[in-house]
């Protein structure tokens, strides 16, 4: 039997995790929060930190009988400020553990700085890859805008990929998925084969793999894609009944969406080594042959796409970096 979505919360619900809709100034709209009514009384996510997501968070929690007062643990899934960005607010009003991924820890308690060598980190990957450097100085201004609705916050409860996070009535296991981001985290109820997953899987856009620092702090460029589609084999293994989303709504067969997810992948390989067997493109040159303007107006989002694909197509052998020793050109292997 098909379970649809308002279904698919409701017995969410009965298990005693509730989604908070939390507005956002992103293109990416409302974000979603859950509220683990359990001991310790948990919340997973807050959203942006703004007053307008704050008044919608301290709002649903009073639908529920809480108050952000009344938190004990709070669970942040990944580095994105979306998610994060009432966390510092949140954990001083409340007092609460803040658990997050161990390696991940640094970043989130230096947010500023951090974001700061995130920018020069893209600045750098967009003009190694020929995107003007007027297009990616402006790029990094908008980001610098953004930095405002994110925040810092100390992690009090490192959590390892597979600890398993005792609760009195159920048991919440912890696993890495890199991909989307370098610090994505999803949280298994096997009793009750529930996922929740942030945006690691969800239902009506593809979670995108941006490309990031490695959280080892390590000057290696991470391969996003290839990570992402490797955690995706992992959760596709999960005999999950229902994923909850860090957006939109819960996912009822991750298997078949998963299964899409990977073949569109591999579609977008095949457009992209077809303009390459043409002729030598940059990263740049590719993203604006696929997307055109968009290519420009978000330079690093379709730039992170196309290099994502490349190094499929680079660990296949079947295409090559050219370092002229300004810009990199992909040329195909004959």
């Amino acid at each position: 039997m098909t379970v649809t979505s308002e279904q698919a919360l409701e017995q969410a619900a009965l298990a005693g995790i509730h989604r908070l809709s939390i507005p956002t100034p992103f293109a990416v709209g409302r974000v979603n929060c859950y509220l683990l009514e359990d001991e310790p009384l948990t919340l997973i996510d807050t959203g942006p930190n703004s007053g307008k997501a704050l008044d919608a968070l301290q709002s649903q929690l009073a639908a529920r009988g809480h108050a952000i007062e009344d938190l004990e643990l709070l669970i942040v899934t990944h580095q994105h400020i979306d998610h994060l960005g009432l966390a510092e607010i949140v954990a001083e009003r409340s007092g609460a553990e803040v658990a997050a991924l161990g390696i991940a820890a640094e970043r989130l308690a230096n947010f500023s700085e951090d974001a700061e060598r995130e920018d020069e980190f893209a600045v750098g990957l967009m003009l190694r890859n020929g995107i003007p450097e007027e297009v990616a100085r402006a790029l990094q201004s908008v980001s610098r805008s953004f930095r405002g609705w994110g925040s810092k916050v100390k992690v009090t409860k490192p959590l390892e990929n597979g600890q398993v996070m005792p609760f009195r009535d159920r048991m919440l296991q912890a696993f890495h998925r890199p991909g989307h981001s370098p610090s994505d985290t999803v949280f298994w109820d096997e009793e009750r084969r529930i996922l929740i997953a942030a945006d690691h899987l969800i239902a009506h856009i593809s979670s995108n793999p941006l490309l990031a620092r490695p959280l080892d702090g390590s000057d290696e460029r991470p391969q996003a894609l290839v990570a992402y589609i490797e955690s995706m084999r992992k959760t596709r293994e999960m005999p999950a009944e229902i994923v909850l989303s860090g957006h939109g709504e819960p996912i009822t067969d991750h298997v078949a969406l998963i299964d899409e997810r990977i073949a569109k992948h591999d579609r977008r390989k095949e457009k992209i080594y077809k303009l390459i067997a043409e002729r030598p493109h940059t990263g740049y040159e590719v993203a604006q042959a696929i997307w055109g303007n968009v290519a420009v107006t978000q330079a690093f989002l379709t730039l992170s796409e196309v290099i994502g694909h490349a190094d499929l197509l680079v660990n296949e052998g079947r295409m090559r970096e050219v370092d002229d020793g300004e810009v990199l050109r992909y040329t195909a292997v004959k």
